[in-house]
């Protein structure tokens, strides 16, 4: 039997390839923020970076301290990855191989190399990339801050694995586990996240000051800020909910001035229960200033709720419709005319029950 091979289009393959280029920038800042400023100021942190930085710790405690003792930390991640990988693929299938092999081997790929430029800058200028003791001269200015370090590695790891996250690939490693909780257990993967992270940073207490420690608590609270609030970036939108007399004038521009769509719900009003339009639409952050003051304009009382939503897909979010003259006196869902709208049929209602004496 002869098998076909249907030929990507254009379209498709620059869509790869931009996929697969976030991919690799992600891991490379997420791997920059380690190498560069987390693992040479001696802070531990989560993931299989952590168990890296512990078992290096174990070996100097041990008073084995060489120049490969260096390399144990990236050593470490790739056995690590790679036996999670092989884990994860065993119990969650090829779809998860597809997502998460890059990530498997860019990331300790990335961490190699950032840790041989490192070593460079370090025999050329005394102190590692994100470390310095240098003081300026005429001024009482001193270089080098472990506060600062921790702060930006945490925020380029961060920042790194949001990017990836929100292409839908993983950087592997302990995003596996929680996975595979979640298949077989049904726990939230949040919060195996947390806990698998959380007990690394813990761990490392038997081989690392209690400072080193604190300042990886702070590190996987504020990578895991970053990641949240970064990663849905562009997908956030506003959605607001408008009741008003005016419904119609309120759809129009909506439509006209804004370009968007816009959903009409039908409702009751609690005090007086009178029939009313709910004109639900969604729109960017940047429009809801303009929104509410075209909506001021037609209707001062009117009625807005706000609020924002972590994502949006689906037809309908740009309209790229005609516009509507500004007379129209009807649309495809409904009559629009100025009395109540028209509300839909009701069940018949049960007779109450007599009053008790």
């Amino acid at each position: 039997m002869k098998i076909s091979i249907k030929k990507p289009t254009k379209k498709q393959v620059l869509s790869f390839l931009k996929y697969a280029l976030i991919v690799v920038v992600g891991n490379a800042i997420a791997s920059a923020g380690a190498s560069f400023f987390i693992v040479p100021n001696g802070f531990v942190m989560g993931g299989t970076t952590g168990i890296g930085i512990l078992i290096r710790n174990i070996l100097a405690n041990n008073g084995i301290v060489a120049d490969w003792t260096e390399w144990v930390v990236n050593i470490t991640v790739y056995a690590a990855n790679i036996a999670l990988f092989i884990l994860g693929v065993c119990l969650l299938g090829k779809k998860f191989a597809f997502a998460t092999g890059a990530g498997t081997l860019l990331y300790p790929g990335f961490m190699s190399v950032f840790n041989l430029i490192n070593d460079a800058y370090f025999k050329a200028h005394g102190h590692y990339i994100g470390m310095s003791s240098q003081t300026i001269e005429g001024t009482n200015m001193t270089l080098g801050s472990p506060l600062l370090a921790m702060l930006f590695g945490s925020l380029l790891f961060g920042l790194g694995i949001a990017i990836v996250v929100r292409v839908g690939a993983s950087t592997g490693g302990t995003d596996i586990p929680p996975l595979i909780f979640k298949k077989f257990f049904n726990w939230p993967i949040s919060v195996s996240m947390w806990i698998l992270d959380f007990s690394i940073v813990a761990l490392q207490l038997i081989a690392a000051p209690i400072d080193a420690v604190l300042y990886g608590v702070l590190i996987t609270l504020i990578s895991s800020l970053v990641i949240d609030k970064i990663s849905p970036i562009g997908s956030r939108k506003t959605q607001v909910q408008i009741i008003s007399k005016k419904y119609k004038e309120i759809r129009l521009m909506i439509l006209n001035k804004l370009n968007r769509g816009v959903t009409m719900l039908y409702g009751k009003t609690g005090f007086l229960t009178e029939e009313c339009y709910v004109l639900l639409t969604v729109i960017s952050n940047r429009d809801l200033v303009k929104l509410r003051n075209e909506i001021q304009l037609i209707d001062p009382a009117a009625f807005l709720m706000v609020s924002v939503i972590s994502e949006v897909r689906g037809n309908g979010f740009s309209s790229d419709r005609v516009a509507l003259p500004k007379d129209e006196e009807k649309d495809d869902v409904g009559n629009f005319s100025e009395e109540s709208p028209k509300k839909p049929q009701k069940e018949a209602e049960e007779p109450l029950p007599p009053a008790s004496e």
